[in-house]
């Protein structure tokens, strides 16, 4: 089993920053990928970004390229969103979440593990 939490939510004026951790804990050598994903009010979760792999490759939604970066420190089992620049239809719950494989990264059924969420409120 693997266990994630994640922090780092709140509320923040459109053009801020946040920064939001996801904390693993138990088998997380299994855990191939990481991934950020949210979901807004009435909407389905929808991928944000991923990173896998030793060489830490990663990927992005189109809607958060250039704003947001996602990193990982395999040192404290811990998990990152930077997001910058951020816009109103940043609002959202975030969730990060943990697969075996990186196959369909950007499909929520290819992850294995989530955490609880975390809620995002921008304000404009």
């Amino acid at each position: 089993q693997v266990q994630l939490v994640e922090s780092g939510g709140g509320l923040v004026q459109a053009g801020g920053s946040l920064r939001l951790s996801c904390a693993a804990s138990g088998r997380t050598g299994s855990m191939y990928i990481l991934g950020w994903f949210r979901q807004a009010p009435g909407k389905e979760r929808a991928f944000v970004a991923a990173t896998w792999g030793s060489s830490g490759s990663t990927y992005y939604a189109d809607s958060v390229k250039g704003r947001f970066t996602i990193s990982r420190d395999n040192a404290k089992n811990t998990m990152y969103l930077q997001m910058n620049s951020l816009k109103p239809e940043d609002t959202a719950v975030y969730y990060c979440a943990a697969g075996r494989s990186a196959y369909n990264i950007d499909s929520v059924r290819s992850y294995n593990y989530w955490g609880q969420g975390t809620q995002v409120t921008v304000s404009s």
